[in-house]
């Protein structure tokens, strides 16, 4: 099975339910995208309509990978700095590989499309993202060619008594 990544495609209902639908499904495996298990679409709903909206409004692009049936099965959020320093590197938020391909290549075919994305944005010079300690994510993104430039320590809070690291991480292009 392969993936395929869009860059910006057009947010319609299919799509915008689509991702909704993987967020929980990601979040409901254990997936490190902002939330913990249980969840249900709904209470997704809000920061994906975030999401979205910064998207439409141009600080943020989509890439959304999609299985041989054409169903959403990857995405990644891009995120441009406001900051008049930072102008030169972005963040990678929501990175996301339904449970059910994962570990068959989709999460760096997707991490490719993302360097690729990013690569053509005029002025990009690096890609950020910071994951949670503890899930092997840092491991992952290594592989892909991040290096760690930062942790701090207990700064997620699962569960009372379950605090884990976050990761910072930098790819420069």
């Amino acid at each position: 099975m392969t993936l395929t990544c869009e860059q910006d495609p057009v947010i319609d209902e299919e799509l915008r339910e689509g991702i909704l639908a993987l967020w929980a499904d990601v979040s409901n495996a254990g997936g490190a995208v902002g939330f913990v298990p249980p969840v249900v679409p709904e209470d997704i709903r809000p920061d994906l309509d975030r999401s979205l909206a910064a998207v439409a409004d141009g600080s943020r692009r989509l890439i959304v990978g999609r299985d041989e049936e054409g169903r959403v099965a990857a995405t990644a959020f891009l995120a441009y700095n406001e900051h008049r320093l930072m102008t030169h590197w972005l963040w990678i938020y929501t990175v996301m590989v339904h449970p059910r391909y994962q570990r068959r290549g989709y999460g760096r075919t997707l991490m490719a499309a993302v360097e690729r994305a990013a690569r053509g944005f005029p002025g990009i010079e690096a890609i950020r993202l910071t994951c949670r300690g503890g899930t092997g994510a840092d491991a992952f993104y290594s592989s892909c060619g991040y290096k760690e430039v930062g942790r701090v320590p207990a700064a997620i809070r699962v569960a009372p008594g379950d605090d884990r690291d976050d990761v910072i991480m930098l790819r420069t292009l």
